[in-house]
């Protein structure tokens, strides 16, 4: 159900924890159980272009607000926006005032279907990721297909990122390694800095944007060239991963799409 994105919203994401010690955050659609969401844009509504003040209000089953928060990954709350064709990524970190509410502002880059991911861990509690579809006014833009990339090797931002899959079938462990090396040299870059407290990051969500996977590594004191991720895709069908890294106090994001069996 797609809603103005000034409208009160409740998640609906099911949270299905940690596997491992550096394992997934995972989730997929359904009622969520224990926690809701609220994704608000204040009295009007989100616009193409322009900045707007978005607030996400976590409360419990009975609507009680959520009042304390482990830190994850140096944060208490990460927030993935996505464009439904999954062209557009966003991953950012709303500061936590009080009475349940995450404030950041933000803004979107076209018109057009939007999907949030509230990614956070309550005190004494495990992750739990909750999500919604909002609208966002203003011109939209053609639709990219999501298809599989023939090639897992992308250069950016003067990095030659390859990622390579230790199998592509769905409910079995799966490595995802990304090695990293200078787009000219050739060189690996093996001084990666610590974003967020760990050699990189992994996003993953399924073409639809049911299947939600936040993925650490599995070294996280690891500084490149390689950095090795361990994750289990719950079902078949289209993915797209998303890697971030920081070299030389920059974070690059590589984009991979892939098929899983």
């Amino acid at each position: 159900m797609l809603l103005p994105a000034s409208i009160v919203v409740l998640g609906i994401m099911a949270s299905c924890g940690n596997q491992g010690e550096h394992g997934n955050h995972a989730a997929s659609e359904g009622p969520a159980d224990n926690y809701k969401a609220a994704f608000t844009f204040g009295a009007q509504a989100a616009k193409a272009s322009e900045s707007s003040n978005l607030t996400i209000r976590i409360a419990d089953a009975k609507g009680k607000a959520v009042n304390e928060f482990e830190f994850n990954h140096e944060k208490k709350m990460h927030l993935i926006a996505v464009s439904k064709d999954l062209s557009y990524f966003s991953h950012i970190h709303p500061e936590y005032e009080g009475d349940g509410a995450f404030t950041i502002g933000t803004s979107f880059p076209y018109g057009g279907a939007y999907k949030l991911f509230a990614d956070f861990v309550p005190q004494a509690g495990s992750n739990t990721v909750l999500g919604e579809w909002v609208n966002v006014e203003g011109e939209s833009k053609t639709p990219e297909a999501i298809r599989a990339d023939t090639s897992l090797m992308k250069t950016v931002d003067g990095k030659e990122v390859e990622l390579a899959l230790s199998s592509a079938k769905a409910n079995e462990e799966v490595m995802l390694t990304f090695n990293i090396v200078d787009a000219k040299s050739k060189e690996g870059i093996g001084n990666l800095e610590p974003y967020l407290g760990a050699v990189g990051h992994v996003v993953i969500l399924s073409a639809d944007a049911e299947q939600y996977l936040h993925v650490h590594p599995m070294d996280e004191a690891a500084t490149g060239p390689k950095a090795e991720f361990m994750t289990t895709f719950p079902k078949q069908g289209v993915y797209k991963i998303w890697g971030q890294f920081q070299h030389q106090g920059k974070v690059f994001t590589v984009p991979f799409v892939v098929n899983i069996n």
